[in-house]
C-alpha cells in the first residue's frame, strides 16, 4: 500500500488503516476509531486559526519567484492563513521560506493527493494539508501527528464518512457547482457538528454569506490571486484584494459569533 511510505511517528499503521477502511465502508459500530486531539494540539490550534480568519488564501503559480512575491503581497495585505498548491514549481521551498519569514502565520499545502507530498509538506512547515477528495492514506497517516488534514467532500455520505474516519474539518468542493451558499446551508442542517470549509469559485463579496450559513471558512484563489494580476505581476492589486478579503473574513466571523 502507498501508505507504508508515509513515515510519520505512527503506531500499527497498517492495522489502523484496515480498521478505518472497514469502518468507513461497512462497519455498523458507532464508536470512532480515532480519538479527538487535545485542545492544545497544533492541529486544534490550526483549526481555530482557520475559524478565526474565515479565509484561506489558495495560491498556485507558474514559478517559485512569482509564488513567493504573490504570497508576500497577500500576507502583507492581512491574510493569516495561506495554502500553497503542491503543483507550484518548488512549492516546498517556497513554503519553507514563507514559514521562516512569517512565523506567526498559518501555512498549508493544497491539492495534496499522495502520501509523499503530504510528508514533504509537513517537513517544509505546513500546519495543514488540503485535498480535493478524501485520500485515506493521508487521513490515516496524519491521525497521530500535529498536522490538520482537510479532506475534500461533495456528498452527505462523503462528509459523514470522512468525519467518522477522523477528519476534524472537511472541504466542500466544488461548492459553486453544487449550489454555492444554498448547498452549505442545506448541509449544515444535518451536519451542524462538522466544521466545513467552502471551496471553488467563491468571490470576496460572498464571504459573509458562506460564513453566515455555517461555513467555518472559505477558500479564495482567483479572488485574491487574480489571473491578470498574476500574469502582469501586479502585486499591488493582490495586496489590495487580500486586504479586502481579510477584512471581510474578520467581519463575517465576528457577526457569526454574536
Amino acid at each position: 500500500m502507498a501508505i507504508a511510505s508515509f513515515s510519520l511517528p505512527l503506531t500499527s499503521l497498517s492495522s489502523r488503516s484496515n480498521k478505518l477502511l472497514s469502518y468507513c465502508c461497512c462497519s455498523s459500530s458507532f464508536e470512532k476509531p480515532i480519538s479527538a486531539p487535545s485542545s492544545n494540539s497544533i492541529a486544534s490550534k490550526t483549526l481555530q486559526e482557520i475559524r478565526n480568519s474565515g479565509v484561506i488564501a489558495c495560491l498556485r503559480a507558474k514559478n517559485a519567484d512569482l509564488a513567493t512575491r504573490a504570497a508576500r503581497a497577500a500576507l502583507d495585505g492581512g491574510i493569516s492563513v495561506l495554502e500553497i498548491v503542491v503543483s507550484t514549481p518548488d512549492a516546498f521551498e517556497v513554503l519553507r521560506n514563507l514559514v521562516h519569514d512569517y512565523p506567526t502565520r498559518t501555512f498549508g499545502a493544497g491539492t495534496v493527493l499522495q502520501a509523499k507530498d503530504a510528508k514533504d509538506s509537513i517537513k517544509s512547515g505546513a500546519k495543514f494539508l488540503m485535498s480535493p477528495a478524501t485520500v485515506m492514506d493521508i487521513l490515516v497517516g496524519v491521525s497521530e501527528s500535529d498536522v490538520l488534514y482537510i479532506p475534500g467532500v461533495m456528498t452527505p455520505t462523503e462528509i459523514i464518512s470522512a468525519s467518522n474516519a477522523g477528519a476534524k474539518i472537511v472541504k466542500v468542493y466544488p461548492v459553486s457547482a453544487l449550489g454555492g451558499v444554498g448547498y452549505i446551508s442545506a448541509l449544515k442542517k444535518p451536519f451542524s457538528h462538522i466544521p466545513m470549509v467552502a471551496s471553488q469559485g467563491i468571490t470576496i463579496d460572498l464571504i459573509g454569506q458562506y460564513i453566515g450559513q455555517g461555513a467555518s471558512a472559505v477558500v479564495l484563489s482567483d479572488a485574491i490571486f487574480d489571473k491578470e494580476a498574476m500574469s502582469q505581476q501586479n502585486f499591488d492589486k493582490i495586496y489590495q484584494l487580500a486586504s479586502h478579503a481579510a477584512l471581510q473574513g474578520k467581519q463575517a466571523v465576528e457577526r457569526s459569533e454574536c
